[in-house]
């Protein structure tokens, strides 16, 4: 037994997030010597699922649906459930309740934060600034942003942004961790900036939250938005969410006024008048079997802490590096994600030649994570549910994949 599965095992024995693992459906890890490995490191692209999760969803679609029926809509509380499930997302971004609300995709929510921060702008700026290195969808909501406000739209990197601002600039919108490198944004530095410019800023955390902590109400942030299918694990296609600063609320002019966001949802009327607070984020109606999937998942954060996490968080991609390091061959991968912590999320990206045969092996081996075109091998590592022992074994058969 090597002196770093010995190291593993140490570790695992005092991690106080080891028991959420059994609130998750995993396949069994394998002993040491096994080839197939059974670890999932792909949680920053679709988390694992919640053991509570199947259950709850049969008694929305057994009871709730198909027994109450339309009743449901007030007795089993679905029509206040876009703001009930954010206030439980809020703590794990760092924002007060009321600010946060559930529903639509993260496309969408980009599309309503991206305008409303330029409506609120005012009509002497524009131009728009957006992350050269962000994930496609959020650059074509930019582009289409631009084109129906009249603004233009200026590419930059993050490192970039304090130099492109100035008293044209609208509002900015940026990751929090690039999806490709695991690089972590300083979102505070970036915010101020933005804000001494008088622009407006607005952040993609879908790779930031349930990994990091966030500090939306502390740093400030005008809007934000994210998805839950990553590290919050709400399942495929699971509702995104958007926040709303609360001093902004009064101000937030959404470009998708449907009903559910009206003052008067059921009055019918022809003209509108927008709720206040965080229903003023709402469009139409709630996608409820989804939306009370992610309610239930959510139940895995109860206890835990997001600083916890996040220390775990940077001791197993540590641990992993120093494998790679030790297991792998010299100059067979290079690493992409930065090794400072304050630069680090909570994946590792290896550039690889041939990395695209490289990931299809390691899944056959057991150890999923993914690849992003054209050389980059992805690893997530979700804490609540991946452990000291997954990470040693994971470099290990990735170093006799590489082989």
């Amino acid at each position: 037994m090597s002196e770093l599965t010995v190291r593993a095992e140490k570790l695992d024995a005092v991690d106080e997030l080891a028991v959420k693992r059994a609130e998750f459906v995993l396949d069994a890890a394998s002993d040491h010597a096994a080839d197939v490995a059974g670890i999932y490191l792909d949680g920053n692209s679709l988390g694992a699922l919640p053991a509570v999760v199947p259950g709850r969803v049969e008694d929305v679609v057994r009871r709730q649906w198909g027994e109450l029926r339309i009743r449901s809509w007030e007795e089993s509380g679905w029509w206040t459930a876009p703001e009930r499930i954010g206030d439980r997302i809020a703590p794990l971004v760092g924002a007060a309740p009321g600010q946060v609300v559930v529903g639509d995709s993260t496309s969408v929510n980009v599309f309503k934060a991206l305008v409303g921060a330029v409506r609120m702008a005012g009509d002497g700026r524009d131009e728009l600034l957006v992350d050269a290195t962000t994930f496609p969808t959020d650059g074509y909501i930019a582009q289409s942003a631009a084109r129906m406000t009249g603004r233009t739209l200026r590419p930059v990197t993050p490192a970039e942004v304090p130099g492109a601002l100035g008293d044209r600039t609208a509002a900015v919108l940026l990751n929090h961790v690039d999806y490709r490198t695991g690089r972590l944004h300083d979102l505070p530095a970036l915010t101020a900036a933005v804000h001494e410019a008088g622009a407006l800023a607005v952040w993609d955390l879908c790779h930031s939250a349930g990994a990091l902590p966030v500090g939306l109400d502390e740093h400030g942030v005008d809007l934000a938005v994210g998805c839950t299918y990553k590290y919050l694990n709400g399942g495929p296609g699971a509702p995104a969410y958007l926040y709303v600063r609360r001093e902004l609320q009064d101000r937030f002019d959404s470009p998708l006024p449907g009903w559910n966001s009206h003052a008067e949802p059921f009055g019918m009327r022809s003209g509108y008048e927008p709720a206040s607070g965080a229903p003023r984020g709402r469009v139409g109606t709630p996608d409820i079997l989804s939306m009370l999937a992610l309610e239930a998942a959510l139940e895995v954060w109860d206890g835990v802490s997001v600083e916890a996490v996040r220390a775990k968080s940077l001791a197993l991609t540590d641990f992993f590096l120093e494998c790679v390091a030790e297991y792998v061959p010299e100059g067979r991968v290079e690493c992409l994600t930065p090794v400072a912590h304050a630069e680090r999320g909570s994946q590792i990206a290896l550039r690889c030649d041939d990395a695209g045969e490289v990931m299809k092996r390691l899944i056959e081996r057991g150890v999923v994570g993914d690849f992003r075109a054209p050389d980059v091998l992805r690893f997530g590592f979700t804490p609540l549910y991946v452990g000291f022992a997954d990470v040693e074994r994971a470099a290990r058969v990735l170093a006799r994949t590489l082989g």
